[in-house]
């Protein structure tokens, strides 16, 4: 089989595993993190109404002139504070952390301690 299909594979079963036992209600939505090489997106889900209350990324007009890469930690803690502030001012104070397939390390890891520092509970 070809090595691509094989990651590609392994980070699905990976993201349905993590995923399986989240939900986001409207009293704790999910906060969902999605990296690529170039760039990082953060979501804050409410799964029962299939709504998002709050999301920030790296290519977001008023975050992107702020940072030189938008793939570096530096640009995760960015949008992981403006990511705070903008579901505080949404009414979230609460969120369950979903990762998808990639560890807590590094860039996904700098962005969930910026949010906890900027104030959401997790």
């Amino acid at each position: 089989m070809d090595h691509a299909r094989t990651i590609l594979r392994q980070r699905t079963r990976r993201r349905f595993r993590v995923r399986k036992p989240l939900t986001g209600t409207a009293e704790r939505p999910r906060l969902s993190v999605f990296r690529s090489h170039k760039h990082i997106y953060a979501q804050v889900i409410d799964d029962a109404s299939g709504r998002t209350l709050a999301s920030a990324s790296s290519v977001d007009r008023e975050l992107r002139d702020a940072l030189s890469v938008g793939g570096n930690k530096q640009a995760a803690e960015a949008i992981g504070k403006a990511l705070a502030e903008r579901a505080r001012a949404a009414g979230v104070t609460k969120v369950c952390f979903d990762r998808g397939s990639f560890k807590y390390h590094g860039r996904v890891a700098a962005l969930a301690d910026a949010a906890r520092a900027a104030g959401l509970e997790f």
